[in-house]
């Protein structure tokens, strides 16, 4: 019984909060968070996996990106499949959506966890107090833009931070020395010469390399303007 009332609390603290802010801040600062919410979805986190496998070989970028990315789409996907929560705007009736209509469940948030697991193992590979500056401030906006925007509950929010910073630490502290230490193992096996810190030369010397980077690249928008399309016909028959 303490339990259950214990999730009625929090269930009343969400539903209080995100009516409180949803919308606020006017048109022009509601438009800045949900142009900045695109740093927390996964097309542009694809793209940098991309860019630095394909285009300009790092394997310290690319196994610590990689696998943030992957520890958070295998421990988002599974916990929205089994907590199976409903967005805010679908349970509360004058809750407003300033962006597109996730179809996804909402707890945690995704981008919330992109963001913060992302952020801080680039601010720590640059070992910028700058760029920690200005990660630190997207965290922040970002965050506040999925509760902002009507798309998610405070409590998505803050598990997300809290799986972006478990997502971080096994990362950088973990994971990323094992994955160098393999893909090291696979260049000498397979007898591949990476040439990591600078542009793929393979770029200006092989049309099959090309396309190949070509259709990569490529798959990832499509399916990211694929994504796009399906939530604008599932909101058309909504």
């Amino acid at each position: 019984m303490e339990i259950k009332n214990w999730f009625e609390k929090i269930n009343e603290w969400d539903s209080k909060i995100v009516v409180k802010y949803n919308g606020i801040g006017g048109n022009i600062f509601t438009a800045l968070l949900r142009n900045l919410s695109f740093l927390g979805e996964e097309t542009i986190w694809c793209i940098l996996i991309g860019f630095f496998l394909l285009i300009w070989y790092d394997p310290l970028y690319l196994s610590n990106i990689g696998f943030a990315y992957l520890f958070g789409l295998v421990s988002i996907v599974f916990i929205k499949i089994l907590i199976k929560r409903q967005r805010p705007f679908r349970k509360i009736d004058n809750i407003k959506v300033f962006a597109r209509k996730p179809f996804s469940r909402s707890f945690p948030s995704w981008h919330t966890y992109n963001i913060v697991s992302q952020g801080l193992t680039i601010s720590f590979l640059t070992n910028s107090p700058y760029i920690l500056l200005v990660f630190c401030i997207l965290i922040g906006l970002i965050a506040f833009s999925r509760v902002q925007l009507g798309v998610h509950y405070p409590s998505d929010v803050i598990v997300g931070f809290s799986l972006g910073i478990v997502g971080f630490t096994i990362t950088v502290f973990f994971i990323s020395p094992l994955l160098i230490d393999l893909l090291v193992q696979i260049e000498n096996s397979l007898k591949i010469d990476m040439i990591p810190y600078e542009i793929n030369p393979l770029l200006f010397e092989n049309i099959w390399y090309v396309i190949l980077c070509i259709g990569a690249f490529g798959s990832i928008l499509l399916l990211a303007l694929y994504k796009h399309i399906k939530n604008q016909r599932k909101k058309e028959m909504k």
